[in-house]
Order: C-alpha cells, then sequence, then structure tokens
C-alpha cells in the first residue's frame, strides 16, 4: 500500500501547476478505483446512516427497478416515454433470447449499420456498432445465454450530450441540473502517419491504445487519413473508451428546459435521471431538439466533473453534492409513502450486473 500511495503521490504531483487547457484528461482519471472510489463510497454510507437507509435513493424513481440506480432495464426506462414523445426517442427493439435478431431487424425496419446494446448495461460495455448480418449473428451468438439485448438506430448525428433532470415531488417544473457534451474518441489526421502511429502520438488516445487494437480493424489501423481529417476510434464515447467529457451548462436555455421538463414529466415516476441524446448543431440542442438514446435512473454519474477543467477537489465537491441531493430527494420520496428497495435486493441487482458486463461482447 506504502509504494502504491507513494506512486499516486507522485502522478499527482505531475499535474500540479500544470494550467487547466493544458490537460488532457480529467484530473480524477488517472486516479487508481481505489483512490476515487473510497471517499465517495464513505460519504453514501455516511449519508445512509444519517438517513436510515444505504439505499434510500433507489425511491427518488418508483417508475424504474432500483430507481435506476444499478442493474435495471434500459429498454424498460425507454419505455417509461409517453407515446406523445415517441418521435424523439432513436427506434429501439429488445431482442429476445432465442429469438433470430435479424428477423427482428427486418420486422422493425431498421438499416445497418445498426447499434447493438445490452439491457442491462453500464458505461458502454457490449455496445457495438454492427455492419451487417453477418456481424449481428456473431453478436448475438456471443451474448450471454438467456439475456436480451437491444438493436437501436444508428443516429447519424455529430454530436451527442448527456442531460441530468432533477424535479422535486409535488413541484409543477423540474430543471435540467447539468449538460455534458460528449466527444468520441477520435485522431485527427496529418497526412503522413497511420492511425496507429496517431494513437500512439496523442496523449489521450494511447491509454486505451490496447483497446483501440482490439476493436479496429487492420485497414482502419493502417489508413493514413488527410491532414485535418477525424477519425472516430469507438462508437461509444464513454470515458472507459477514452472519450472526453466537457461542462455544457452554458448551452442550457429556456426552450432546452421546457422540452425536457414535458418530456420527463410524461414519464410516470421519473424525478431525476439523465438523458443521453443526439444533436445536429449547439443551436438545434439549445432549441430543445435532440433525439434520445437512453435513460438513465438514479445511478446516472455526475459526468460533467470529469471536464478536464475541474480539479480533483472541484470534482469530489460535485459527485459528494450529488449524493446529498440524491439522499435528501429519497427521503421526500419516502415521506411521500415510496420504499427504497433493500439492500440484499440491491446487492443481488449489482452482482447480477457485473457478472453479465464481464460476458458481454467487446464493445468497438
Amino acid at each position: 500500500m506504502a509504494v502504491t500511495v507513494a506512486r499516486l503521490s507522485a502522478t499527482l504531483s505531475g499535474w500540479h501547476g500544470r494550467g487547466r487547457a493544458e490537460r488532457v484528461a480529467a484530473p480524477v482519471e488517472i486516479l487508481p478505483k481505489w483512490a476515487l472510489f473510497t471517499p465517495i463510497t464513505l460519504q453514501w454510507l455516511w449519508l445512509g446512516l444519517k438517513y436510515g437507509s444505504v439505499t434510500l435513493p433507489s425511491a427518488v424513481n418508483p417508475g424504474i427497478e432500483t430507481g435506476g440506480l444499478v442493474g435495471e432495464s434500459k429498454m424498460s426506462c425507454l419505455a417509461l416515454i409517453a407515446p406523445e414523445f415517441h418521435d424523439w426517442l432513436a427506434p429501439t427493439i429488445l431482442v429476445h433470447p432465442g429469438e433470430d435478431p435479424e428477423h427482428a431487424r427486418e420486422r422493425a425496419g431498421l438499416p445497418y449499420p445498426v447499434i447493438a446494446k445490452p439491457d442491462i448495461g453500464w458505461c458502454g460495455y457490449g455496445v457495438r456498432r454492427i455492419a451487417d448480418a453477418e456481424a449481428l449473428s456473431r453478436y448475438a451468438g456471443a451474448f450471454p445465454a438467456g439475456h436480451a439485448f437491444m438493436l437501436q438506430r444508428f443516429i447519424d448525428a455529430p454530436h451527442e450530450a448527456a442531460l441530468l433532470y432533477v424535479r422535486r415531488p409535488g413541484d409543477a417544473r423540474g430543471r435540467v441540473a447539468a449538460l455534458t457534451i460528449r466527444h468520441l474518441p477520435q485522431v485527427t489526421g496529418d497526412g503522413a502517419a497511420t492511425v496507429e502511429a496517431l494513437i500512439v502520438a496523442d496523449p489521450r488516445m494511447r491509454r486505451n491504445a490496447r483497446i483501440y487494437r482490439n476493436s479496429l480493424s487492420e485497414d482502419v489501423l493502417e489508413h493514413v487519413p488527410a491532414a485535418g481529417e477525424r477519425v472516430p476510434l469507438a462508437s461509444i464515447a464513454s470515458i472507459r473508451a477514452g472519450g472526453r467529457y466537457k461542462d455544457g451548462d452554458a448551452l442550457i436555455t429556456q426552450a432546452l428546459e421546457d422540452a425536457v421538463d414535458a418530456l420527463s414529466r410524461s414519464m410516470a415516476g421519473f424525478h431525476y435521471g439523465r438523458f443521453d441524446v443526439k444533436f445536429a448543431s449547439v443551436e438545434a440542442l439549445r432549441q430543445g431538439r435532440f433525439t434520445i438514446l437512453e435513460v438513465n435512473g438514479a445511478g446516472a454519474e455526475a459526468i460533467q466533473f470529469w471536464d478536464p477543467k475541474y480539479a480533483f477537489l472541484d470534482t469530489f465537491r460535485g459527485v459528494f453534492a450529488k449524493q446529498r441531493d440524491l439522499f435528501a430527494l429519497g427521503a421526500e420520496m419516502r415521506r411521500r409513502g415510496h420504499r427504497p428497495i433493500g439492500w440484499r435486493a440491491l446487492v443481488r441487482a449489482h452482482l447480477k450486473q457485473r457478472r453479465l458486463i464481464k460476458s458481454y461482447p467487446a464493445s468497438n
């Protein structure tokens, strides 16, 4: 442990005095998992003692299994959205165990490429862009038996964002509490270097070089992109895959809040969560025009604090504040008769999700 702490201290010292504009990653990204999650877990346990329930946040969304803390069905979350808002959704179907995925795709009218993703998922594990029937068959064959996955229309919009929504019980309106722009991992060509060489030369991308070598074809890795040509390295913008997050709160407008609030209030038993969306332009987003990819509940992370502009303490302050808000909202819901899930049931859901994640096909 002493050696690990010494290494951590040395790593952190490398960040001291570095300008925020120069950072290639959020400071918390370089923390080992134990250093990141230990203080977060300790505050969660303290809040559980304070409020008399470590699972209290599961009460904030009665319409979602476990409140969306862990292990919930993504398809069930999308199904909460009222029919009048279905035009805002990326067309999505659930492929049940034993069902022919190609027949299901054809019946739904989903063209290739299509996005395949687990119904129970986290951080983009198991999410793949599928180009043809052969690739879909391989994905289905590699998926854990007895579990469903989703097929979703590929939305060819250039930008992605996460919209965190909060509404207190009894309030007529909610608000967009945070907006985070999510950037896919990518490299920019110089007209001379291959994609693989550009990955190695990029201080952020080379941290995940092994992932890209395993997920990208040899043709892509050996391709020499033209100067200024951007080459995406994954179909998911997760930090885990090298995606980059940027705080976009300055883009929140009344029109955007009106749209998200109307959508959210159409969802029975939904008070806190995050919409992952794609949009055509900044102006379109500001006007409340976007396409919904996923709905996440109480387990939605405060991802805006993974913007490199935030220092360590800023990040932890933000995450701690989110936890306090979740417990306070859960307490309000409990006073209104909504009971949180039992801790044993929550542990079972967590273990099931972890087990499934380890068995999913690789993302790309």
